[in-house]
């Protein structure tokens, strides 16, 4: 069966790649902005199945993976910024202090044309900066690599020079719990470790 994501992250067709995995890429349209007044884990996980929802029309069969990811300071969501004022500011706050990274992930199984069943669920990992100088801030911002990412850094890039530790899932920083993902798909006979390794996705 055609694994579909439905996201244009770089960082996680990188991480399916880097698996072996065969997959399509039909990027979601899905506005981020209107779960804002749910608890985090609720937002990452309603976000990821509205943009995995979304890419299931007009789709006659696979299944649809989705994913969101959000940064959470204490109580407060960080997004993406949306300047490198903004950027800065943001890292500022993570300076010397741990966060949370949660990503929540959707899958729908579609079979004719019609979605016939959906999982969901969210890793989170806590990640712990050094302190930053304004320096070390200002160097980073300049790359450009802080615009498209929630919480303003990517630990895959540059950024890994501003984190100290993690506690949890280091893939889940970067945007896609792999094992997660698979241990989801395992409910309904699929696994990526299966696919990875050149057996396929096995038909229903």
């Amino acid at each position: 069966m055609q694994l579909v994501l439905a996201s244009a992250s770089p960082r996680r067709r990188g991480l399916l790649k880097d698996l072996g995995i065969s997959f399509q890429v039909l990027p979601s349209a899905v506005a981020e902005d209107g779960f804002a007044g749910l608890a985090p884990a609720d937002q990452a996980c309603a976000l990821a199945r509205a943009k995995a929802r979304s890419v299931c029309q007009g789709l006659n069969a696979g299944i649809v993976l989705g994913a969101d990811t959000i940064v959470v300071l204490e109580r407060e969501v960080l997004g993406k910024p949306e300047t490198a004022a903004h950027a800065k500011v943001m890292l500022r706050c993570l300076s010397g202090r741990s966060h949370r990274v949660i990503t929540g992930i959707a899958l729908f199984r579609v079979k004719d044309g019609e979605i016939v069943d959906s999982l969901s669920g969210f890793e989170e990992t806590k990640v712990f900066f050094r302190d930053l100088s304004a320096e070390d801030i200002d160097l980073y911002v300049a790359t450009g690599d802080c615009l498209d990412k929630a919480g303003a850094y990517g630990i895959q890039g540059l950024a890994a020079l501003l984190v100290q530790r993690i506690e949890g899932d280091y893939f889940n920083v970067v945007g896609l719990p792999l094992v997660l993902v698979d241990k989801l798909l395992r409910q309904w006979g699929y696994s990526l470790l299966q696919e990875g390794a050149g057996s396929g996705f096995r038909d229903d």
